[in-house]
């Protein structure tokens, strides 16, 4: 009886590999010279995974049809083999909805395998588009079944599920599984059929309803060795992945994920990515990145990202070409790059000749990276500071934690090996060739991925280029070795072949608007400190000359300031809010509580604090280089506002005498010949003291400031509280140095 069984697993299993490597044969093109294919070395599959996830309707039918006959099409011109894979999830579909699927799949396609691939618990009438694929591969936890929910089909549609079993598309099917599939009540037995004698007898294992069973013991008196009852009365009919598999029935394979799936019909990593276009042209647009990418690049290429969603974008191909850049700008891209998964949106990174550092993390983001054979990705090391006689001085691992979780979840997100990314930023990581100890398939792991694996993968020999504590830098041949990118490309000409791009649809990069353009000039740093300098000056006269353009020019050049600042990435609402509480502060000085001061201190400290935050990328600095931007943004607004502490002295000596200016000085009616007006000489400084109670005549209306001609002097002052019309009588409550506030009486 043992050695029986170890005959019958023998021979479950070399079925097994005998309907796995059919599945791997390819099913020949009608091209009329079969011999001549025959001879013809073997091209790798085409494929494509398709998620029905829960109702499936007539566009998800459409799409599929559309989808399966374009590459049914492709691998027959190409002479390949083509794989349509369909992912089915639970959910709750219309019969006759997936009777139309049924239908389609379930036809002769040449050149087309349909594949179910089953990774989680499914039933109801979604069942039923599995059953009609060729092959179904299932997760081994997964189970498949129970087409009506615990109630037996109307007779009608379990006449179509058992006739769609029937046509033997899908081997591993037969009439009684159907039927146990679509009723509860039905009963089906596995049976061991043995014919002939020893040592010539052979073993066949069927599905059969218990009347099959009676007549093949009763009538046909056919020798059964062994029988098992595997759904009995009155329970679903749902069968798991592990289960099937062990019986020999239903399932072609069991699978973990996608990418076994992938492995087992040799099917390339794009493979497993869903087509946005459905079948269709796609609509496509090419973001170009061939400059250090900062926070400036960092809001064009987004900015544009957004923009082609925008206008329907499902293709969006990055041409990269970079020395690198920042690693937070360059982790806000790949971020966004990867987040548009969820819009259905494929993402290309096309790489002629580089993405070092910043632009290797950008690619990391894209769903697939196509390189030229010769180009180079990698060395993504984070520089902490630059050390004596120019050497790099690298950011510690132990600071690198958010770094390593980002490039971990790209690089998880994208089907590539983890250990291969973060070999790309952390010189110490080493890289191990492993292979699954099941299906052979091949990975890449660090010794600790392995240890946690168990002996789920045999360790195999060291990725060179992660020797020696260098950071992973390979071409384009070598990265499609170690599953970071697809095969190379010679060109875009060939990437458009590729990515089956009709040859209308035009890959012209998107240019600078006239808005890109102006955003990069404001963001340079000379641009950047003179609209400060102009906004400060501007203020400073307008309080002068009160003649409201100054006023409104100093807004345009912080509104300016602010706004390329946002769009270059280095300011949000945080530095706005900032800026405009710093203004409402000095404006309460001004004219609500003037000689207060506090409120003028803090409104010049929140308007120092929000130029500094809009000019860097970070509100606290954590690294040397944070600390050196830091610096650098605090000298240039001290530079600016010594620069204004001049220009002001100069305008202070000459604006009253320049012919346009003096005009826009309000004179007081009767003091044209009185000349600029000014303290009196013993009025300056502390003499102003002498001025509290004298009473006088307001010259212009005080909002709160204005002129006042107290005894025979013409002087600045400033109201206590409410406006004061020209002409009304005033007190002087308080003066501090030049400082004089008055009250009406």
């Amino acid at each position: 009886m043992e050695q029986m069984c170890i005959d019958r697993e023998r021979r479950r299993r070399a079925a097994w590999l005998l309907g796995a490597f059919a599945a791997f044969l390819p099913i020949s093109a009608a091209r009329g010279d079969a011999d001549v294919d025959q001879a013809k070395p073997q091209a790798a599959a085409i494929g494509q995974f398709i998620t029905l996830d829960g109702t499936i309707d007539d566009a998800a039918i459409g799409r599929v049809k559309r989808m399966g006959l374009a590459l049914q099409n492709r691998a027959q011109q190409e002479g390949r083999k083509g794989v349509l894979v369909l992912e089915i999830t639970k959910g709750t579909s219309q019969f006759h909805n997936v009777q139309g699927l049924a239908n389609f799949l379930s036809k002769d396609l040449p050149g087309l395998r349909k594949v179910a691939w089953i990774p989680q618990d499914v039933s109801g009438n979604n069942v039923v588009a599995a059953l009609a694929c060729n092959d179904i591969v299932m997760h081994p936890d997964a189970a498949l079944g129970n087409i009506g929910l615990g109630k037996p089909l109307d007779p009608d549609e379990q006449n179509f599920v058992v006739n769609l079993v029937n046509r033997r598309h899908n081997n591993k099917l037969s009439s009684a599984l159907a039927m146990g599939m679509t009723d509860p009540q039905v009963e089906v037995i596995q049976v061991q059929i043995q014919s002939g004698e020893p040592p010539n007898d052979a073993t066949e294992t069927r599905l059969v309803l218990p009347g099959e069973f009676e007549r093949l013991q009763r009538v046909e008196r056919v020798a059964i060795p062994q029988h098992e009852t595997v759904k009995n009365p009155g329970r679903a009919g749902t069968f798991t992945g592990s289960q099937a598999a062990h019986g020999g029935y239903l399932v072609s394979a069991v699978a973990q994920d996608k990418s076994d799936v992938a492995e087992l019909y040799g099917l390339p990593r794009q493979a497993m990515r869903e087509d946005p276009a459905g079948g269709d042209a796609p609509v496509v647009r090419v973001i170009r990145i061939d400059d250090m990418i900062e926070p400036v690049l960092q809001g064009f290429v987004v900015r544009h990202i957004e923009q082609a969603v925008a206008e329907g974008a499902n293709l969006i191909i990055f041409e990269i070409d970079s020395p690198g850049g920042f690693a937070h700008s360059s982790q806000e891209i790949a971020n966004t790059i990867a987040d548009l998964d969820s819009q259905e949106v494929r993402t290309v990174a096309y790489v002629p000749k580089m993405a070092y550092s910043g632009a290797a993390i950008v690619a990391l983001g894209c769903d697939e990276i196509y390189l030229h054979p010769d180009a180079k990705i990698g060395d993504a090391g984070a520089i902490h500071e630059v050390g004596p006689e120019g050497k790099f001085q690298w950011v510690p691992e132990k600071l690198l934690g958010p770094l390593k979780e980002n490039l971990q979840d790209l690089a998880r997100k994208n089907n590539r090996p983890e250990a291969l990314a973060l070999a790309m930023t952390i010189k110490e990581t080493e890289v191990y060739q492993v292979k699954h100890r099941d299906t052979g398939r091949v990975w890449y792991m660090t010794e600790d991925e392995i240890h946690a694996k168990g002996d789920e993968w045999v360790k195999g020999a060291i990725v060179p280029e992660t020797r020696n504590d260098q950071l992973l830098t390979i071409s384009g041949e070598r990265a499609e070795e170690l599953l970071i990118a697809e095969a190379p490309v010679a060109d875009q000409e060939e990437l458009r072949e590729r990515l089956s791009i009709p040859p209308e649809v035009s890959l012209q990069a998107v240019g600078r608007t006239w808005v890109d353009s102006l955003v990069f000039v404001l963001n340079e740093p000379g641009v950047k400190l003179l609209l400060i300098v102009l906004g400060i000056i501007g203020v400073y006269i307008e309080l002068h000359v009160p003649s409201g353009l100054f006023g409104i020019g100093a807004g345009v050049c912080f509104a300016l300031f602010f706004w390329a600042s946002y769009l270059g990435g280095t300011a949000g609402w945080l530095e706005v809010v900032l800026f405009l509480c710093g203004i409402i502060c000095i404006g309460i000085e001004l004219f609500v509580i003037p000689g207060l001061t506090v409120f003028g201190v803090s409104g010049g400290l929140l308007m120092i604090a929000s130029l500094i935050l809009a000019s860097q990328t970070f509100v606290i600095p954590q690294s040397s280089m944070d600390y050196k931007i830091l610096e650098r943004s605090v000298i240039s607004l001290a530079g600016a506002i010594v620069g204004v502490v001049v220009i002001a002295a100069v305008l202070n000596r000459f604006l009253p005498k320049m012919p346009l200016f003096d005009q826009l000085v309000l004179t007081p009616p009767g003091a044209e010949n009185a000349g600029q007006p000014q303290l009196a000489p013993d009025l300056v400084g502390a003499g102003t003291a002498r001025l509290v109670g004298r009473t006088g005549v307001a010259t212009t209306v005080l909002r709160p400031a204005g002129k006042a001609k107290i005894d025979d002097d013409l002087i600045d002052v400033v109201s206590d509280g409410p406006f004061i019309d020209a002409g009304s009588d005033i007190e002087v409550v308080s003066a501090e140095g030049n400082y004089i506030i008055v009250r009406r009486v």
